[in-house]
């Protein structure tokens, strides 16, 4: 895409802002930039003019908006988030799932662990970092692979504790109870997404963070249960609208409204499923993955499904050689595989290798249309309807229907500005600008065109 002539004179100085190792600007500390996440938002939805979201067109008319924004690989919510806020691939960033994966040793699947620290999950330097360094105050709600990250001021995480400082001033605010805290994550999504929207509003009218970032999850668990674009689906978009509408309202009471930025995005977008596929089924056939009373108890290789992606690890590195083959073999010939990748190839999708990451599969499966991957290993059928999980994401990036979007409004934005694509790469740059602070090393760039 060309820039626009008038755009260069500030191309300089705003890439180093961005991106230039001896930058150090000074921040201004009265500003506000909020990144919201509106998961699995695709915009094929989002261009939908049936779509019942006031709050996030009116907020499209008086910015700027990137129609599709190209996600990364794998298109699920962790690699995605991460990439929003470093500006570099998860060959980069290392989050390659909802979890951090770990090798167990030959003949054991590798484990999941999504609760760890942010410094073994993310290699490398987030805008919160660089904006906590400048000495501005940072802000998070539900971000994802961001526990104990050193450098928010406040936060009130996907699973909130009750003894948190937040979480003091929830319950003494009447908001929640400490009843409702203890059991948070087994309550509805639906009222998740609320008290998150409530500690965001708490945050902008009693804290006054510089950046905050947000992210609503309801819209991608009605997306995943009954399909994208059903009613369900149409609901639960309607419902994060008003809570932005919630949000932005609370912007207005501190007085904010001329010194913030809002920027509404998502991680990925959402396929129909209407099939799914269990290629550890079809390894426990071949005599690979070993079940007892239900459970998996031995595994020389194991499939952990990522949607319309799956990683296949084999436990025993010395025996890569003898197994990929084999394995291949099988896979390729399942039932809803459109393609088998050798994880090695991982970096001509913006992934690493194995050898760079063991959370990176030595195969990459990828779904055809209308399927999705399970990691189930008991049963006789390696696919089945699928009758409770009707959409997914996690498909390869270059999908339309995983396309993202972007709108962006307030202070330092120009109305009105309008693009045909963007990177989610682009995200963070564009965040370090608006604050004034150095993000070096990314791959993306500075939205030039979007800035006043």
């Amino acid at each position: 895409m060309r820039i626009p002539g008038r755009f260069l004179i500030a191309a300089a100085l705003l890439a180093g802002i961005a991106s230039a190792p001896g930058a150090r600007p000074a921040p201004e500390n009265d500003r506000l930039v909020i990144l919201v996440t509106i998961d699995g938002f695709p915009a094929w939805l989002f261009h939908d003019p049936t779509l019942v979201i006031p709050n996030l067109r009116r907020l499209a008319r008086e910015g700027a908006v990137a129609d599709a924004m190209t996600v990364s690989n794998p298109s699920i919510t962790w690699p995605n988030h991460t990439t929003l806020v470093t500006g570099v691939s998860p060959r980069r960033h290392g989050v390659l799932s909802n979890w951090l994966t770990i090798p167990k040793g030959p003949g054991l699947p590798p484990a999941t662990e999504p609760w760890r620290p942010k410094a073994e999950l993310v290699h490398a330097p987030t805008v919160y970092d660089a904006a906590y360094r400048a000495g501005l105050r940072t802000a998070q709600v539900d971000w994802v692979a961001i526990q104990d990250s050193g450098t928010i001021h406040d936060e009130f995480p996907e699973i909130p504790k009750v003894d948190g400082p937040l979480e003091r001033e929830l319950v003494a605010a009447g908001a929640v109870d400490a009843a409702g805290l203890r059991d948070f994550d087994k309550a509805s999504i639906v009222w998740q997404d609320w008290i998150w929207t409530q500690a965001a509003i708490r945050i902008v009218e009693a804290h006054r963070p510089n950046l905050l970032l947000f992210h609503l999850l309801s819209t991608d668990s009605s997306n995943h249960q009954y399909g994208p674009g059903t009613l369900a689906s149409r609901s639960a978009y309607a419902y994060a609208d008003r809570l932005l509408g919630d949000l932005l309202a609370a912007v207005d009471r501190a007085g904010m409204r001329e010194r913030t930025t809002v920027i509404v995005t998502t991680d990925h977008g959402f396929k129909r499923v209407d099939r799914l596929v269990f290629p550890n089924v079809a390894l426990r056939e071949a005599g690979l993955v070993r079940v007892a009373a239900g459970k998996v108890v031995r595994a020389d290789a194991f499939s952990r499904a990522q949607g319309g992606m799956a990683f296949v690890y084999i436990t025993d590195p010395a025996r890569r050689g003898e197994l990929a083959p084999r394995l291949r073999s099988i896979c390729a010939g399942l039932e809803g595989v459109a393609r088998v990748m050798d994880g090695a190839d991982g970096p001509t999708l913006g992934m690493p290798t194995p050898a760079e990451n063991p959370g990176m599969g030595d195969l990459v499966l990828f779904a055809k249309p209308g399927y999705a991957f399970k990691d189930k290993a008991v049963g006789d059928a390696t696919a089945d309807e699928s009758r409770d999980y009707l959409g997914s994401h996690g498909y390869a990036a270059s999908d339309p229907e995983l396309d993202g979007f972007l709108v962006a409004a307030g202070r330092g934005i120009r109305p009105g500005a309008r693009l045909e694509r963007i990177l989610n790469l682009d995200v963070a740059p564009t965040l370090a600008a608006l604050l004034g602070v150095p993000l070096p090393g990314v791959e993306g760039r500075v939205l030039l065109e979007i800035l006043r």
